[in-house]
């Protein structure tokens, strides 16, 4: 990764932004957005602008151990069923 330092920036950010999301630390992800873009790798640069969309959303994400799991895995079920009754 010597060689390349766009790979090294895009493994580190992927790296941390995977660190966040299993530590969620809910803090971090201005930060992370800042640097992201401050790359300018085009995935990772769209990524982050995509996050600053909704910032309270990410960060609540990133923060609160609950989710809606459930509720979706019942949605697509329901989903399912009528797609096939209906062909």
């Amino acid at each position: 990764m010597d060689a390349c330092p766009e790979l090294a920036a895009a493994h580190r950010l992927v790296r941390d932004f995977g660190e966040m999301l299993t530590q969620q630390t809910g803090i971090l992800p201005p930060a992370w957005i800042n640097e992201a873009l401050a790359v300018n790798l085009p995935g990772l640069t769209g990524f982050a602008r995509s996050l600053t969309g909704d910032l309270d959303a990410v960060t609540a994400g990133l923060t609160l151990r609950w989710n809606s799991g459930g509720t979706e895995g019942v949605v697509n079920r329901i989903k399912k069923i009528k797609r096939h009754l209906f062909g």
